[in-house]
């Protein structure tokens, strides 16, 4: 069960945005992911709660930032509930898209895992739902995802095999580079791996 710490920047100025505690987990029926969020200043900041069947479709999603919450699933497409923070006021919304996103690299994982691309095969276009905080308003956007690279480090554990993707905003253009390796984000830009505490897990 891999445990650790993500921190978080600014791309442009490299300026602290926080960090998340997590720890995840497979299983036989699927992944979970789970974290608290944190600010600059250490006070919290919020949490993440995902649960993502053996396909890598999301079969449960619980998000908090600023009071708000989301609550979702793959359901006709996909379904969420957002949450105002007096709780006066909750707006369901669906789309017939294949997943979530956000910031939390654990979204990263579980869109790795949804394609299951291999090296050198066409890039694939995913239409996700995207959660920002910090009051966590859906936006419907089209990345383009492509496994550009795979390879193996040797470990005090074991090989470890390590994916490049190549994931492009495709409203933008703009493209960016991400490592995985198991249920890990080893890089990204924005993120980076500060702790971790067991080896990334395998996923069958």
């Amino acid at each position: 069960m891999p445990r650790g710490r993500y921190s978080f920047y600014d791309t442009h100025d490299h300026t602290p945005l926080g960090a998340e505690h997590f720890h995840c987990a497979t299983g036989p029926s699927g992944w979970r992911y789970v974290s608290q969020l944190t600010a600059p200043s250490g006070d919290h900041a919020g949490s993440v709660d995902l649960t993502i069947d053996d396909l890598g479709r999301p079969i449960r999603l619980e998000l908090n930032a600023s009071s708000w919450q989301v609550r979702g699933a793959a359901i006709d497409g996909v379904t969420w509930v957002r949450t105002d923070p007096a709780g006066e006021q909750a707006q369901e919304g669906n789309v017939p898209a294949h997943a979530f996103t956000g910031a939390s690299p654990a979204f990263l994982i579980a869109t790795a895992r949804l394609l299951r691309l291999e090296p050198g095969t066409p890039a694939t276009r995913v239409r996700l739902v995207a959660f920002a905080p910090p009051v966590l308003a859906p936006r419907t956007l089209d990345q383009s995802w492509a496994l550009i690279d795979r390879t193996t480090h040797d470990t005090d554990s074991g090989p470890l095999p390590v994916d490049e993707y190549q994931v492009t905003e495709l409203d933008t253009g703009e493209q960016r580079q991400i490592h995985i390796a198991g249920d890990v984000v080893l890089s990204a830009p924005g993120i980076e791996l500060e702790e971790l505490e067991s080896p990334p897990s395998a996923f069958a």
